[in-house]
């Protein structure tokens, strides 16, 4: 029996993975709250208590049901803001009365944080700020939907930096981040970042190639489809995972499951998914899938996938942070330019798209990321 891995009580991370020692204290005359889901205290790749940790004006707590935390209900009687981009938020200096004394920073993927949001009267009544970034994200661990999109660290870095009138005083946080996220890339690929082969003079299309090969044995290709979003901004959350297929081309091993909507079905999803209503009605339980996945994962797999579309649904239903690559980003990095979608992508390697061997569109997205790897590993 394997001794128990030693965890650092400070930051909860393995000892070996450690990032106590970057850390960087910074005081704030804006105090800090985050929020946080509490999915995402278990991810070995989030930043909120990394930022908490270094912000000595901060607080940090856990939960879903926010209206009932009585935390919020005072924040709310404060005045506090919510940063969170999208609908009625404004300019972090453009609030009315100034800048907040109190700002809730909302902490999970995408998903879990507009649910949140969504849940939550006491915090949607509340002023919101957003901001479009000075910069793009580092975060290539967890490649974030839109530009406008950080992580929790960086978010907060920025939006302190505005509140405050000093861009610079707030910037060292980012130290320790940096190099988190230059840890995970070597354990998760298990050979030096792809990002530092460029500067030895390898070409993007190798580096893809090698960083690939590297982890042709443990990865695992995914494809999840959703539960069709409402077009309501602030609902946009509650998408949920109805279809997922995997398969391990390094042994050709398969994963399908369909899952039984936990909302209702969205009357459109049977004809964009490709698969019959009864199919849906009739699935799987979330509990069930979730054994069958943890059956068919090793421990350290990497989970291969078009965008990180796929990586959202699977966190919301509580898988764990497996580390991932997004072949999507792999692919526009090897060819230095986007090339549309997965079947277009193979279309570009000039590698055939094998026939779908599972129903749905899933199936046929599987296929066409399946051709995209094994082209991107042969060219």
């Amino acid at each position: 029996m394997r001794a128990p891995r030693q965890v650092c009580d400070r930051c909860r991370r393995p000892v070996s993975a450690c990032w106590c020692t970057n850390l960087t204290s910074i005081p704030s005359a804006t105090r800090i709250v985050f929020l946080q889901h509490p999915r995402e205290r278990r991810r070995a790749v989030g930043t909120c208590r990394m930022a908490h940790l270094c912000l000595p004006n901060s607080e940090l707590h856990e939960g879903v049901r926010l209206d009932e935390h009585p935390r919020v209900a005072e924040l709310a009687a404060l005045g506090a803001a919510v940063l969170f981009p999208g609908g009625d938020a404004v300019d972090p200096l453009a609030l009315p009365g100034g800048p907040p004394r109190h700002l809730i920073v909302l902490d999970g993927t995408w998903i879990e944080a507009r649910k949140l949001l969504a849940r939550s009267e006491r915090l949607r009544a509340l002023p919101r700020i957003g901001f479009t970034p000075a910069e793009p994200g580092r975060y290539r661990i967890r490649r974030e939907p839109k530009p406008h999109c950080l992580s929790t660290i960086e978010a907060v870095v920025e939006v302190l930096g505005r509140l405050e009138g000093d861009g610079d005083r707030f910037r060292p946080l980012l130290r320790v981040f940096d190099d988190m996220v230059e840890t995970q890339l070597r354990h998760a690929t298990g050979a030096p970042v792809p990002y530092r082969r460029r500067n030895a003079g390898i070409s993007p299309a190798v580096a893809v190639r090698t960083e690939l090969a590297a982890i042709w044995d443990r990865l695992v290709l995914v494809h999840g489809e959703a539960n069709a979003q409402p077009q309501d901004v602030e609902r946009r959350g509650l998408a949920e995972l109805v279809h997922l297929v995997a398969i391990r081309p390094a042994t050709g091993e398969r994963f399908v499951t369909v899952l039984a909507p936990r909302h209702p079905l969205s009357r459109v999803a049977p004809r964009h998914l490709e698969l019959p209503e009864a199919a849906f009605l009739g699935g799987e339980t979330v509990a069930a899938m979730m054994q069958r996945w943890d059956a068919f994962r090793r421990p350290d797999d990497v989970l291969g996938t078009w965008g990180r579309y796929t990586i959202e649904l699977l966190r919301a239903e509580g898988d764990p942070a497996t580390p991932f690559v997004d072949v999507k980003a792999r692919t526009a990095r090897a060819f230095g330019n986007a090339t549309g979608g997965s079947d277009a992508a193979a279309a570009t390697l000039g590698t055939a798209i094998p026939p779908p061997w599972t129903d749905g569109r899933a199936g046929l997205r599987i296929a066409a990321l399946e051709a995209v790897v094994r082209g991107l590993v042969a060219s």
